[in-house]
């Protein structure tokens, strides 16, 4: 794959007064709910449809779409899908809502919630702390740090967490 086009958060900035910029937030709705930038709308990755997105912008269907999540993987996916549909005009936010935030720009701050990268690692730890101790009971059990270390490694390697997929479709990661 190419590499994604990126813009920083200064030079976006930079670029509101003379253009209406179309922000799209690739999180999880708890996430996007903790912190976001005040203009971004959200569409969480799992559910992000480019055909749709591209239908609703009517008016501003020539114009580029900004893609922003916490740091910049996730948007990088929402990239990959936009060219795979056909769309070319997309960028991503270097850094993301992180370096949105640190820039000083104006975000819209809510609850706390603990990031789907904590909760992964949350998860993982827990089954490969119960596969290990229940392992002594059956060795059956040592197959469940196994299989998290293989899809660890998996998601490592093509930068898709499966595990983060399916926390991201809990209810606590919704928002309400």
């Amino acid at each position: 794959m190419a590499e994604v086009p990126s813009i920083s958060v200064q030079q976006l900035a930079a670029l509101k007064p003379e253009q209406e910029i179309d922000l799209v937030d690739v999180r999880t709705p708890a996430e996007y709910q903790d912190l976001h930038a005040s203009i971004a709308r959200n569409i969480p990755l799992h559910t992000l449809d480019p055909r749709s997105v591209m239908a609703e912008r009517d008016e501003m269907a020539d114009q580029p779409l900004y893609i922003i999540c916490r740091s910049g993987s996730r948007s990088s996916s929402a990239y990959k899908k936009f060219i795979d549909a056909g769309y070319t005009n997309v960028w991503s936010i270097e850094g993301g809502t992180s370096a949105w935030d640190t820039a000083g720009l104006p975000v819209v701050r809510g609850k706390q919630a603990i990031s789907l990268e904590r909760q992964v690692r949350i998860a993982a730890g827990f089954l490969v702390l119960l596969g290990s101790l229940l392992s002594f009971w059956s060795i059956w059990f040592a197959c469940l740090p196994a299989f998290v270390g293989s899809g660890l490694m998996f998601a490592g390697i093509t930068d898709t967490c499966g595990m983060a997929m399916v926390l991201a479709r809990l209810p606590w990661n919704r928002a309400s």
